[in-house]
């Protein structure tokens, strides 16, 4: 795992705070004919032996605030509420022997941008399946912004970085208004490209690679001659531990495999003072990232409890209610390293969650894109990146919305042959005209 560690090292460790503490520490030992030396130091680095401001400051070890517009709390639980609702049909649909990781965020944000461009029953769908429905589009919107803005700056020793981008066919007509509205709200990157060009897939995939730091580095694995559009959204984290694992007590231990069979893995240890709760349910611990806005929730079955089950148990109302339980306590915790990615294609979890009218050819209204319609969603892919050890986590995940013409393609031009007509028979290659003739009246007989 590539951590900038050595970029936080030199944040929080300059050469002018080194120098600063081998002075204030040797003046009190040194003879002083040194003096003048650690003066003239003292002077070129504007340096004292006071207390770094920075370093003191409480609030700098402090979680910041992200500040919310009216109503933007709301849509904040409605994206969790929409994340464990995935995450359960999602755990329903795998094998128990599976790793699975979303980014709720990362979902949300490729269908909210694709939701601007619904319409009719199909936008209450989207609304409903984003467990939004009660909510307008205008504090959607606003909401994802603020939240975007807030979730990169709010820790600055931690890397966080999210994308949008939307890639639409060569002269496809889009409605200016939706890309205007993604733009403004979402800073999607807006680019027009020939999607018949070989070239095409690899410039899509080429841009998820380069904002996840090439941890997924392809999300579109082809481009039918029926896609118009791909909306995209990327994410990147990278935090190190606020507490770190010492790597010299990482030592080998066995790992129960769902059907009871073991492995031995690498287990990290600490006992430390960190937030902890527990119930019937479950042992859960926070660890928290950089200055405390990010953390880790690892959540450890009871008894006979699987993951599975537990998974059931989480809504937003015992969410909270876990939340609120923990509180700050001495606590030995042994934590595996591990490191997986994911992939899952969306569009029977969606539709089981209540938008399949939107994957329907016939029945999806896009017009907010397109406004003679045709268009619908025919894909929506997501993948994930994470890897955990001793320093911290890096983590990643891309989402593409697939959006196609149906069957009848309205760039057609359609021809009703009802009423009388001419027609000819000819050979191509001398242009030799072997029949031509009128139909007044088709017969058959």
């Amino acid at each position: 795992m590539f951590f900038y560690k050595s970029v936080f090292t030199r944040n929080l460790f300059p050469p002018q705070r080194i120098f600063k503490k081998l002075y204030c520490k040797t003046i009190k030992f040194k003879q002083m004919k040194k003096l003048v030396i650690y003066i003239f130091g003292i002077a070129v680095l504007g340096l004292s032996c006071e207390q770094d401001p920075v370093s003191t400051d409480p609030s700098a070890s402090e979680p910041a605030d992200i500040h919310l517009s009216s109503g933007g709390g709301d849509v904040i639980e409605s994206s969790n509420e929409f994340g464990f609702d995935m995450f359960h049909a999602i755990l329903a649909d795998e094998p128990d022997d599976k790793n699975i990781l979303i980014s709720p965020v990362s979902i949300s944000l490729a269908l909210a941008m694709t939701y601007n461009g619904a319409n009719g029953y199909t936008e209450d769908s989207m609304a409903y399946a984003l467990r939004m429905d009660h909510l307008s589009s205008d504090e959607i919107n606003l909401t994802y912004k603020e939240l975007m803005e807030g979730l990169k700056s709010v820790d600055e020793k931690v890397i966080m970085e999210i994308a949008n981008s939307i890639w639409y066919r060569q002269d496809f007509d889009v409605e200016q208004g939706f890309l205007d509205i993604n733009q403004l709200y979402y800073n999607a990157e807006i680019s027009e490209l020939d999607f018949s060009s070989p070239d095409a897939k690899d410039i899509i995939n080429n841009w998820v690679s380069d904002q996840t730091h090439g941890k997924i580095p392809s999300i579109v694995d082809y481009i039918s001659p029926d896609d118009v559009m791909f909306l995209i959204n990327a994410i990147y984290f990278n935090g190190i531990w606020k507490k770190e694992f010492d790597p010299e007590s990482t030592y080998q231990e066995t790992f129960i495999l769902p059907g009871g069979t073991t492995k031995t893995v690498d287990m990290m240890n600490m006992k430390d003072t960190i937030g902890y709760m527990d119930n019937d349910l479950m042992q859960m611990a926070e660890l928290d990232y950089g200055r405390g806005n990010y953390s880790m929730l690892v959540m450890l079955p009871k008894g006979n409890l699987t993951p599975e089950a537990l998974a059931q148990q989480i809504n937003t109302e015992n969410w909270q209610s876990w939340l609120a339980a923990l509180s700050e306590k001495e606590v030995t915790l042994l934590l595996p390293k591990f490191t997986f990615d994911y992939e899952k294609k969306l569009n029977d979890v969606l539709s089981f969650m209540g938008m399949g009218i939107a994957f329907d050819p016939w029945e999806a209204d896009f017009t907010g894109i397109y406004s003679p319609g045709g268009l619908f969603i025919s894909r929506v892919k997501h993948k994930t990146f994470i890897e955990v050890d001793e320093e911290g986590t890096e983590a990643a995940a891309a989402t593409v919305v697939a959006v196609s013409f149906s069957g009848y393609d309205p760039l057609e031009v359609f021809m009703t042959v009802n009423k009388p007509f001419l027609f000819a028979i000819r050979e191509k290659t001398t242009n030799a005209i072997v029949f031509i003739g009128k139909v007044a009246e088709p017969k058959t007989e």
